[in-house]
């Protein structure tokens, strides 16, 4: 598991094997400095979109076959072609990164799972890339495995994300449960939030073990990094779980003490 944005997602964790580790930190620090334009700093939203856009153009160079000034895109070049990765998933990244500047609810489920088809799944669709194993059922679950993660990592972090005025929490569900966003800036947790976070925690868990099959379709080392994950996003629900949904008084982080039942769940599952 990372820290910072991307606390969710592998990055070239000791468990890989060392080939894989290089081509998976470029491909972070792209996502990492892409999503710190949109969240970090005290820039005007044009300002964001505009260092965006910046990243849009040196994708187009790129594809082009023009060589960057840019260090990050000269390495990012070079795993390009060495792994034939896709560069529309770096466009999606991108796409979703603009899209937090500028939009700060969503409707309904649906709207959400947009979202992160573009901001989390083409990350673990590039790594399947850099380990030659992009065939459907593989993508498949893959997507299901980054999309919960980026759902958990929601629910991690609902009181952090109202600081920034925006609610992940689908618009509808939220009427459907009787949560209003006075609630959420009150930090209340009533009986109503705690259905309401009971329902997000299921479906999450739902769709985590609906992807875990993919740690033990990918062999060796890599089979067990992405066993660790699930494992990972297993164990922040289970905390979130246990507090009730109460996320504004206690936000569930793995802890050193975490990690020795994460691995030995990994190794069992």
């Amino acid at each position: 598991m990372t820290v910072g944005h991307y606390e969710n997602f592998p990055v070239a964790s000791v468990l890989l094997p060392k080939a894989f580790r290089y081509p998976i930190s470029v491909i972070y620090r792209f996502a990492r400095t892409a999503d710190d334009f949109a969240d970090e700093g005290d820039l005007p939203a044009a300002a964001r979109l505009a260092q965006l856009d910046a990243y849009r153009h040196e994708l187009g160079q790129l594809k082009a076959g023009a060589l960057s000034a840019q260090p990050l895109f000269d390495e990012l070049r070079q795993i390009v072609q060495r792994y034939h990765l896709p560069l529309q998933l770096f466009h999606d990244l991108i796409d979703a990164f603009a899209q937090d500047v500028v939009k700060n609810r969503y409707a309904d489920y649906a709207e959400l799972m947009d979202y992160c088809r573009r901001s989390a799944n083409p990350v673990g669709r590039l790594l399947l890339h850099v380990f030659d194993a992009a065939t459907d059922d593989n993508l498949q679950r893959s997507d299901a495995i980054c999309t919960s993660l980026q759902l958990i990592n929601f629910w991690q972090d609902v009181a952090i994300d109202w600081r920034k005025d925006r609610v992940y929490l689908p618009q509808d569900e939220m009427r459907r449960f009787g949560v209003t966003e006075r609630a959420i800036a009150n930090g209340e947790v009533s009986g109503q939030w705690r259905a309401l976070m009971r329902y997000q925690i299921e479906r999450a868990r739902a769709l985590m073990i609906s992807g875990a099959p993919l740690g033990r379709a990918l062999p060796g080392r890599v089979g067990l990094e992405i066993r660790t994950i699930v494992q990972g996003g297993l164990r922040i629900l289970e905390k979130i779980d246990k507090v009730e949904g109460d996320v504004y008084h206690h936000r569930p982080v793995l802890r050193a003490y975490d990690w020795p039942l994460m691995m030995a769940r990994a190794i069992a599952s």
